[in-house]
């Protein structure tokens, strides 16, 4: 969903009759000392949806404030420029391709001395091409994509925030993938997206919220995840994890952090999806993402559960055909903190399953140190569950780990799983039925003909 940076909270004493507007209007456009006193009045009104609409149906309204906005008063300017900002988060779909005047002056004033009138003229452009069409042709065609790269590099932090805020506005609309996608990843600016991914100690991660989630609108684009993995997205992705994984470890973290999490969690799970195993490794050699992967899922248990799953997601895609990080899991000793998020629902205990499914597919040897880790246990449980999804899951795991060994089954047995196995194939979901059935039969037959042919005492 698009968002739109507001300005101060509409009020009932900001409501002017249309015959009011237009007197304000008319004292504006009159010259004088008084008159960035009635541009400051009218930026006020211009807060509430009822006025903004009166206000763009006025003749020569809209280029009365771009006249202002071009001028040599500075103070006008100012205001001019406020007025506009007001406008560009209208409701009303018509107050976009009535601010295109403006969009010039708003793209010369980027490259501007004052960072506060930049931010102002950014967050403006922002708001217009959120929601038309129309306007984001203009802005494309205009440079609005060279002009954010250089903001990019602006030292001020409030106005990389702001040019990644505008930035994410355009890779939202429906047409990004073909229209302004390909002109961002031409023109450099994915590198500079990169830096600014940095939370900063003094300024905090507004910046690098907003560039986060630029990264991954571009990612989701499709576009050319070959370059952006090039550049350094899966590795910049991946330390910046790392660092916040330890910093939610030890409880130091911002409010918000989880802002910030979200994007960078979502962008380096797709870019991994695309990646095969070599490529994987070429980008991506720190194994500390995996244990803080588990980290951040733990913390986010219980106020943000999507948002641990999610960790478990981007796990899985690292561990799937993956033997490097499969032994890495092991190594780090992460079996236990996986089989610790079992219990927990939506979708979390399926995402954790998936990456012990994951580790058992690798082989005998990793299957027994995941019998040594009490998976087989922890199995037993899941089969019990109401989930048909974690009930089908479960079963996929306890395939491979039957298959890699006769102790495995002794020890299922031992636990007695077969009379789960018998259990579910009374289910009603056929899919689970069959998969129960087959192991059955496949690798616990000598154990239920020796349930079969024992004589009762």
């Amino acid at each position: 969903m698009m968002r739109r940076k507001t300005g101060s909270m509409d009020t009932a004493a900001n409501l002017l009759s249309k015959e009011q507007v237009v007197e304000l209007f008319r004292r504006v456009q009159h010259s004088g000392e008084e008159r960035v006193n009635h541009l400051r009045a009218l930026r006020k009104v211009l807060r509430t949806p009822e006025t903004q609409l009166i206000f763009i149906k006025l003749e020569n309204s809209v280029q009365v404030l771009v006249g202002l906005l071009s001028g040599s008063n500075a103070h006008c300017q100012l205001e001019a420029a406020h007025c506009l900002f007001q406008l560009s988060h209208s409701p009303y779909p018509a107050a976009g391709p009535a601010c295109l005047p403006a969009t010039p002056y708003l793209l010369t004033y980027l490259s501007g001395q004052s960072d506060k009138f930049t931010e102002l003229c950014l967050y403006t452009l922002g708001n217009l091409c959120a929601e038309s069409e129309v306007v984001r042709e203009k802005l494309l065609a205009q440079g609005i994509v060279p002009a954010l790269a250089t903001c990019l590099q602006r030292h001020n932090l409030a106005v990389v925030e702001a040019a990644g805020f505008t930035l994410s506005q355009l890779l939202q609309a429906k047409d990004a993938a073909a229209n302004v996608v390909p002109l961002v990843l031409a023109s450099g600016l994915t590198l500079h997206l990169l830096v600014a991914l940095q939370p900063d100690p003094e300024y905090g991660m507004g910046a690098a919220i907003e560039c986060a989630w630029c990264l991954h609108y571009l990612v989701c684009s499709n576009v050319d995840d070959e370059t952006l993995s090039a550049q350094g997205a899966v590795s910049k992705c991946s330390s910046l994890l790392v660092t916040l994984g330890g910093a939610v470890a030890t409880g130091n973290t911002e409010e918000g952090v989880e802002l910030l999490v979200w994007p960078l969690l979502r962008s380096l799970g797709n870019l991994l999806s695309g990646c095969g195993p070599e490529s994987l490794q070429a980008h991506l050699r720190d194994s500390r993402l995996l244990p803080a992967l588990c980290v951040l899922a733990e913390a986010f248990l219980k106020p943000h559960p999507a948002l641990a799953r999610e960790s478990l997601w981007v796990l899985n895609n690292l561990t799937a055909g993956s033997g490097v990080f499969c032994t890495a899991a092991l190594f780090l000793n992460l079996v236990p903190a996986l089989i610790q998020l079992l219990p927990f629902s939506k979708g979390i205990n399926c995402m954790a399953l998936q990456v012990l499914g994951n580790i058992a597919h690798q082989g005998t040897e990793y299957c027994a140190q995941l019998t040594q880790g009490g998976l087989l246990p922890a199995l037993c449980a899941t089969l019990k569950m109401a989930d048909p999804e974690v009930v089908t899951v479960s079963l996929e795991v306890l395939i491979m780990m039957l298959a890699s060994s006769s102790e495995v089954a002794e020890e299922f047995t031992n636990l007695m799983g077969l009379h789960l196995l018998e259990a579910i194939q009374y289910n009603s979901q056929g899919e689970m039925r069959l998969r129960a059935s087959y192991i059955l039969d496949h690798y616990l037959t000598s154990h239920c003909q020796v349930k079969v042919d024992t004589p009762a005492l």
